[in-house]
């Protein structure tokens, strides 16, 4: 049974991608301070140990007791704007801690790693849509400055060292489990308004678009990264439409019954005003498909908000 070790296995995407990865068979080790993760999402099946990427010693020893196969790289420090007010902190989590993961994987000759980019912060203001992997680098936020700095670190490591590695540069992923108080995800942080009876705040005019992608999806994309030898080594994990904030505010307030209406706010710097992905070498290399249309994953995750509400939302 191979071994792979997951950093941030107890947040949003990587409990998503665990779940997978236990039921495709593999072996699976948690890595999770537990800062965003939740100790519920973590899969009875899989291994944990509570431990900080910044930790370089605790993270040699969870290597050197579970040696692993394979890793994939989930843990950071995700949100945009938390990131322009201390870009230090975002650093600190995406960059040193990613670099001493980086290490560990060359130490213990670790097969291939999968990282967490950013297809939605590494572009900047996209010259052109779709955007494609071939487009400039011109982030607008710390954050997206140190997606990209893993990324060539992660090349840099290949090149020397052999260590083979897949960047996935998610679009905004969505659905069940996601936290609205501490991660930038618009369908979350409006579930839990709705919820709540409270009006949500809508920055600038509501007509600024993003690629949503569902979790379940992002999971298989991080499977296929971690199970096909690619030619490419950075891909878009997208679906390729936009959708405006405008449209998830009128499909939630109308799921949840909500006859109120949105604060609305100023545009908040650092952010793109319309951005949606190319996904077609992610399809070609990898066989990725997003399966998952964006109604029917609105609902799945409605449906979710719903339910953990009534438990005041423990996420």
């Amino acid at each position: 049974m191979q071994k792979i070790l997951v950093t941030g296995g107890a947040g949003f995407i990587g409990s998503t991608t665990v779940d997978l990865l236990v039921e495709k068979g593999f072996y699976v080790c948690i890595v999770d301070n537990l800062f965003l993760g939740k100790k519920e999402n973590i899969n009875k099946k899989a291994a944990f140990h509570k431990i900080d990427i910044r930790n370089k010693t605790a993270i040699e020893k969870v290597f050197a007791k579970e040696k692993p196969d394979f890793v994939v790289h989930l843990a950071a420090h995700m949100n945009l704007r938390q990131s322009i007010e201390n870009p230090f902190f975002n650093a600190d989590v995406n960059i040193i801690g990613s670099l001493n993961l980086l290490e560990s994987c060359k130490k213990f000759s670790i097969e291939k790693i999968v990282l967490a980019s950013s297809g939605g912060a590494v572009y900047g203001e996209p010259l052109q849509l779709p955007v494609p992997e071939s487009h400039p680098l011109q982030p607008l936020s710390p954050y997206g400055a140190s997606k990209i700095a893993l990324e060539e670190y992660a090349y840099s490591y290949w090149k020397n060292f052999g260590l083979d590695f897949a960047a996935m540069r998610y679009a905004n992923v969505f659905g069940p489990r996601q936290n609205p108080k501490s991660e930038a995800g618009v369908i979350s942080i409006f579930s839990e308004a709705l919820l709540q009876n409270k009006n949500p705040f809508i920055f600038g005019s509501g007509e600024q678009t993003r690629d949503f992608v569902f979790s379940k999806d992002v999971a298989e994309a991080n499977f296929l990264a971690l199970t096909k030898k690619t030619k490419s080594h950075i891909f878009n994990i997208g679906t390729g439409e936009e959708v405006s904030v405008n449209r998830i505010f009128a499909f939630l307030k109308d799921f949840f019954g909500f006859d109120g209406k949105a604060i609305r706010k100023p545009q908040i710097t650092g952010e793109v005003k319309r951005i949606f992905l190319d996904n077609s070498l992610a399809k070609k290399e990898l066989g990725w498909i997003p399966k998952t249309r964006f109604e029917e994953g609105m609902k799945i995750t409605a449906e979710w908000f719903k339910k953990h509400g009534k438990k005041k939302l423990i996420l």
